[in-house]
């Protein structure tokens, strides 16, 4: 047994060193490009007429899968505590900003349906919803991660979204970054900006159209 003395120099050892230090939050970890989805391309199988086009969004039953509009990469994400702060997060630029409000005034002229619009909760990501339609809800789904980098189904959300039927006379819009549907959809990469038109098929989707950010209002044309 412990002798009364040894116990009273063990508490004092351990009050002169204090309260053990908090564990330190884990913080989200970014990965690089990850590798495009094997046996697919993100190219529209074949050329569809503007006014066709245009049409079938009308019509609804789409995805339009966006990446963020321009952002400034002289920063980055890698100090980024949460998905709220965007002090130190890769934000758009003026210019993307711009580019994103008149993506939403192209979209309402030309009268293309949109309802639900799900965001990656990166601020980036969510100010380019907001300024498109006005609206956003995050969604993790969209973004597959960061928590999970390494884990092969990192995106098994994102392909369900991809598939799934959307109803006829709206259209699901989603704003996201250009990792997740290249690893999706496969290559080539998405320009900031840039839209994928995803027709769902139930067990696959096909991409059917790729429009850059100014390229909208020549549907109408």
């Amino acid at each position: 047994m412990m002798n009364r003395g040894f116990l009273l120099l063990a508490a004092a050892v351990i009050a002169c060193l204090g309260p053990a230090p908090a564990a330190t939050q884990q913080q989200p970890r970014f990965q690089a490009v990850p590798a495009p989805a094997t046996g697919r391309s993100a190219l529209p199988a074949k050329s569809i007429a503007p006014a066709e086009l245009l049409s079938e969004l009308r019509k609804g039953g789409y995805v339009l899968y966006f990446r963020h509009t321009s952002t400034d990469f002289s920063r980055d994400d890698t100090k980024s505590r949460s998905d709220d702060d965007c002090a130190n997060q890769r934000l758009l630029t003026d210019k993307g900003r711009e580019e994103a409000r008149q993506i939403g005034a192209a979209i309402r002229d030309l009268k293309i349906p949109v309802g639900q619009v799900l965001a990656s909760p990166r601020c980036r990501t969510m100010e380019t919803a907001l300024l498109i339609f006005g609206r956003a809800e995050k969604a993790n789904e969209v973004r597959g991660g960061p928590a999970t980098p390494d884990n092969p189904d990192r995106y098994a959300a994102l392909r369900r979204l991809l598939t799934a039927p959307v109803k006829p006379r709206t259209n699901l819009a989603i704003s996201s970054h250009g990792n997740p549907f290249y690893a999706t959809a496969g290559a080539p990469y998405l320009e900031e900006g840039e839209a994928a038109v995803v027709r769902p098929l139930g067990m696959d989707f096909a991409v059917v159209a790729r429009l850059k950010h100014d390229a909208w209002r020549a549907l109408g044309r």
